[in-house]
């Protein structure tokens, strides 16, 4: 059902609820403070830590999902916000100390060349 007042008003659905565009969760910021999250970044919130200042209902939502290790992108599809905000959300939660990050593990070499071999027998195999 449509708003009956003007024209200016016809983008807004009475059944959607509030909308609060993601901009103003941040402040306006479009960058995280301090570190910058990978997608597959594991977040998890750090235990009977109090937190500074009330949050934002966003904030302690993502405290609540963050009691088990889970990943930037998950944060981002369960709050169903850009990343770009949730990444500056986990920034402020990071610098306040509610949260730890912790960076994807990477290869420090290429994998050599007998651990490939293997793989391709494997692959073969099947």
């Amino acid at each position: 059902m449509r708003s009956t007042g003007s024209a200016d008003e016809a983008w807004y659905d009475d059944d959607a609820g509030p909308v609060a565009r993601p901009y103003t969760m941040t402040g306006g910021r479009t960058a995280p403070t301090g570190d910058k999250f990978d997608l597959i970044s594991l977040v998890v919130a750090r235990r009977g830590v109090t937190p500074p200042t009330p949050l934002f209902p966003e904030q302690a939502r993502i405290v609540e999902l963050c009691h088990d290790p889970v990943s930037v992108a998950e944060v981002g599809a369960e709050l169903d916000l850009p990343l770009g905000t949730v990444r500056v959300l986990l920034g402020d939660l990071l610098t306040a100390g509610l949260i730890e990050a912790h960076d994807p593990p990477m290869l420090s070499e290429v994998p050599n060349e007998d651990l490939l071999k293997a793989i391709l027998v494997g692959l073969r195999a099947l």
